[in-house]
């Protein structure tokens, strides 16, 4: 058995990837498919480590979700320099290969934005060219995001990555943006941009995320097309 792999990556870091993901994984579950989501860099605190943990009820052990932990809140790269570390590309995606051999679905969860430095010379974006998967970008729904949205697209596709769905999460108190961002990115990336709708200010709990997957049944199920 061989995954379908989706890596979920982001204009930044706190635009609700980890969010999407755990939305994404108990949708999967609950229609009975054999769905993992893994994190594998992750720095700073791991309560993203845990939430996904949670929704696939300890399946992976922690560090089965994410072997590339640095306690430092920073990039993997500078973080790895500072303990002593250096994580090869090949690491990486020999660990996700492993991990897509034992479910259906493979979610992979990425760190901040897509040129995040992961190790030396290879970025998030380098990463998501090697795997050759989907790829969703997640956004918020703001002033702001059609730069940075844009820039995310347009690199990943110069790195050859063709796949992309981009999603907007939409904010407690919505900007004049927040209007047009969906159909200005549609036009430019000739792609249907999806939205999420603001969730609540514990949207990131356990038991909110299997709450909420039955409210947005609709816009997950267009991201699995």
């Amino acid at each position: 058995m061989s995954a379908r792999i989706v890596f979920i990556t982001g204009t930044d870091t706190g635009v609700g990837k980890t969010l999407l993901t755990a939305l994404l994984l108990a949708r999967l579950r609950q229609d009975r498919w054999h769905a993992l989501a893994i994190k594998p860099f992750c720095t700073g605190g791991r309560d993203d480590v845990d939430l996904l943990q949670g929704l696939q009820d300890g399946e992976l052990t922690r560090d089965e979700i994410n072997p590339f932990y640095f306690s430092q809140p920073l990039a993997p790269l500078v973080a790895g320099r500072n303990q002593g570390h250096q994580i090869r590309l090949e690491q990486v995606l020999e660990h996700i290969r492993r991990v897509a051999t034992r479910s259906q679905w493979l979610l992979v969860e990425g760190i901040g934005g897509v040129c995040v430095p992961l190790g030396r010379r290879y970025l998030v974006a380098d990463l998501i060219k090697r795997l050759r998967c989907e790829t969703i970008v997640v956004s918020s729904n703001r002033l702001g995001t059609l730069h940075s949205t844009l820039c995310a697209c347009f690199l990943l596709k110069l790195r050859g990555v063709q796949k992309i769905k981009v999603v907007l999460m939409d904010q407690k108190n919505p900007d004049l943006s927040a209007k047009s961002n969906s159909h200005v990115l549609s036009e430019w990336l000739a792609a249907e941009t999806i939205s999420i709708p603001y969730l609540g200010p514990h949207a990131n709990r356990r038991t909110s995320v299997i709450k909420n997957v039955k409210k947005i049944k609709k816009p997950l199920a267009k991201l699995f097309g």
